[in-house]
């Protein structure tokens, strides 16, 4: 993982809007829409061999679901997104076949157990996005902070939920130290926006 040296870290942008029909579509537009905010020009979208898209200089990350879309974009160090809808499902089996024992009495505890696990595995999806793994090598035995901050394994990364009007599941993952997250919701011609700033985040002190 490779954040630029001797500069403070910036916000990290995210953008969400309805996905219509075609959500890959709707999302290229949404990222180039945000990376145009950041940059002043519209840049070309390119992608990787594995189909992750790139908009250098920026980091940026892409997810959508049937009805919503989600994209981030930072200046600093790579960045993952992912979003999830809240639709009926049964995900007891695949918790217990890959979550971490803490993570499945923590879940165990909650009072809305889909919710639960849309937050652990939005979680694992938006790390692996940003270390440009997926949930490969086992992404989703990775260990998730419960509440938000630095993830154990990675500790170069912290993970946060913003809270969404659409109802959604947003997880979104940024370089340590990152400022604030920038959360524009996009409803048609509305406009909601939100700042989740440092002092939201969980940090951790160490000390001898």
């Amino acid at each position: 993982m490779n954040l630029r040296p001797g500069t403070d870290l910036a916000p990290v942008h995210v953008w969400l809007a309805p996905a219509h029909r075609d959500q890959r579509r709707v999302a290229h537009e949404l990222l180039l829409d945000l990376a145009e905010s950041l940059l002043g020009a519209r840049p070309v979208l390119h992608h990787d061999d594995l189909g992750r898209p790139l908009l250098p200089p920026l980091w940026v990350s892409v997810s959508h679901t049937p009805d919503l879309v989600a994209v981030a974009a930072g200046q600093q160090g790579p960045v993952g997104v992912d979003v999830e809808n809240q639709h009926a499902r049964e995900v007891a089996t695949m918790a217990r076949r890959w979550f971490d024992p803490a993570e499945l009495a923590w879940m165990a505890d909650q009072p809305d157990g889909l919710q639960a696990f849309l937050h652990l595995w939005t979680a694992k999806e938006a790390v692996g996005k940003a270390l440009g793994k997926g949930l490969r090598n086992s992404g989703l035995r990775r260990l998730m902070p419960l509440t938000g901050g630095l993830v154990a394994s990675e500790p170069a990364l912290t993970v946060q939920w913003p809270a969404l009007r659409t109802g959604g599941v947003l997880a979104v993952a940024v370089p340590a130290g990152t400022p604030s997250l920038e959360i524009v919701e996009h409803h048609g011609a509305a406009l909601r926006r939100t700042v989740v700033s440092r002092t939201s985040f969980p940090v951790v002190v160490r000390g001898n």
